[in-house]
């Protein structure tokens, strides 16, 4: 019969407490940058039809522009 074992790590030098460190700063920025991407939204679609045409917008915009503010731009 036949085994394989496998007693693989992947670390780059960074401990335990550093790692985790590491995911939760990266938690906080996924965060915050969803609330950013949440209250622009939500300003933008406060506005009347009226005043996203005089900022040259219209409805079908707004996700896009938030998802921008939130994140930057993409591709």
């Amino acid at each position: 019969m036949a085994y394989v074992t496998s007693n693989r790590t992947i670390s780059n030098g960074m401990g335990l407490g550093a790692r985790l460190t590491e995911i939760g700063k990266d938690i906080v920025a996924a965060w915050r940058a969803h609330r950013v991407y949440r209250e622009t939204l939500t300003e933008l679609q406060a506005l009347s039809t009226r005043e996203l045409a005089d900022l040259g917008l219209n409805a079908s915009m707004l996700r896009s522009i938030a998802l921008e503010a939130a994140y930057g731009k993409r591709g």
